[in-house]
């Protein structure tokens, strides 16, 4: 076993990547151009969009289980974890009036922070509350009192809900399994395990801290993002077909250049209760140096993982602080290098000789 794959040790890390002509991660709310600190215009690629390619990677490349993705509710999948360890969440079926009714059920999802959720056809309720007054007083609480029907129909659906609550009288209740559900999740799940989630929005199985967690890309220098305008000669619809001209305008936002730098550590001690294995740190940094191998697209451009270099400290408590070891990995413009186009352009070097005692250090991938 090598040093950097060991669960039971401290890890930080250091990873480089850059970008040409590509948008590495878009910003929603400035019509997706990549993402600026609008005060100095470094570059910032969010640590979520890194845990993202970590998560597709895992997932789409190894074939291994993860529980952020789009295929199913994560309520589901929590409900699922309950059900393998023996939990049988009581519910009553919706009728087809109210699976109709929008408002209704928008209404009952929200209240999944006090046991609600509606999967399928059934409304499943994993809460505390045992008679029909209780349960009542949690479905409409916060409902505006214009709402009056919507209330009578959740005062129907509490009704019958109680009664069937009333009926299952020495049943498992949801906070005697929560643990062992958390447990199982964390077993399942790489990106639980990994990285951590909160686990409540449907039956409550808690929240899991992840041992891993990096900070946001920076780049290295000042970025400069274009919003390039693009054309194409296909018509979306008959309306535009009528207009004058062969071709409609688009855009397409992008960065000339940037080398970016994230920072990441690993918590032994987290690790420990989500059960991080050998085999899960193998799997991290695998994912870590193939981050954007599997990631091409048009929009991306040219993305590439340049470096990545791993402390692993003696002691699980650590051995030196993590802002000293970062600072062993310097990033600087050659001189000569007004405008920086590409990764040449930069001298990366690792001051190994001023390594602190009980830090083994490990480059995964050779800036």
């Amino acid at each position: 076993m090598m040093v950097y794959t060991d669960p039971a040790r401290r890890h930080e890390f250091v990873l480089l990547f850059d970008v040409r002509d590509g948008n590495p991660n878009g910003d929603p709310d400035a019509g997706n151009m990549p993402r600026i600190d609008p005060e100095t215009m470094y570059g910032l690629v969010t640590d979520v969009a890194l845990k993202r390619k970590v998560r597709d990677y895992v997932s789409g490349v190894l074939n291994i289980p993860i529980f952020i993705q789009s295929r199913t509710t994560l309520n589901t999948l929590i409900r699922e974890a309950f059900e393998s360890v023996g939990y049988v969440p009581p519910g009553i079926d919706l009728d087809p009036e109210e699976l109709d009714d929008q408002d209704l059920v928008e209404w009952l999802q929200e209240k999944g922070d006090v046991g609600f959720s509606v999967d399928g056809k059934r409304l499943l309720y994993s809460g505390e509350s045992r008679n029909r007054r209780d349960i009542q007083r949690e479905l409409t609480d916060g409902l505006p009192e214009e709402h009056q029907q919507l209330r009578q129909k959740l005062t129907r659906i509490a009704r019958r809900l109680g009664d069937v609550l009333n009926k299952g009288a020495g049943q498992v209740s949801a906070r005697e399994k929560q643990e062992d559900a958390r447990k199982e999740l964390c077993r399942k799940y790489y990106d639980i395990r990994i990285f951590g989630a909160v686990l409540s929005t449907g039956l409550n199985a808690g929240q899991v801290r992840g041992p891993v967690q990096f900070t946001f890309a920076r780049t290295v220098d000042p970025i400069q993002p274009l919003d390039l305008t693009i054309t194409r000669q296909a018509r979306t619809n008959t309306v535009r077909m009528g207009k004058k001209g062969n071709a409609e305008m688009g855009r397409k936002p992008v960065v000339p250049y940037g080398l970016y730098r994230a920072h990441g550590y690993f918590n032994p001690y987290l690790a420990k209760e989500t059960g991080v294995t050998t085999q899960d740190l193998e799997t991290l940094w695998d994912a870590l140096q193939n981050l954007f191998e599997f990631d091409r697209s048009a929009a991306r451009g040219e993305m590439h993982v340049r470096g990545l270099i791993v402390f692993t400290h003696d002691n699980p408590k650590g051995n030196a602080p993590a802002h000293k070891l970062f600072d062993l990995v310097t990033v600087r413009r050659r001189d000569g290098v007004s405008v920086p186009r590409g990764y040449h352009d930069y001298a990366v070097v690792i001051h190994r000789d001023d390594l602190p005692p009980g830090v083994t250090l490990s480059v995964l991938v050779e800036p």
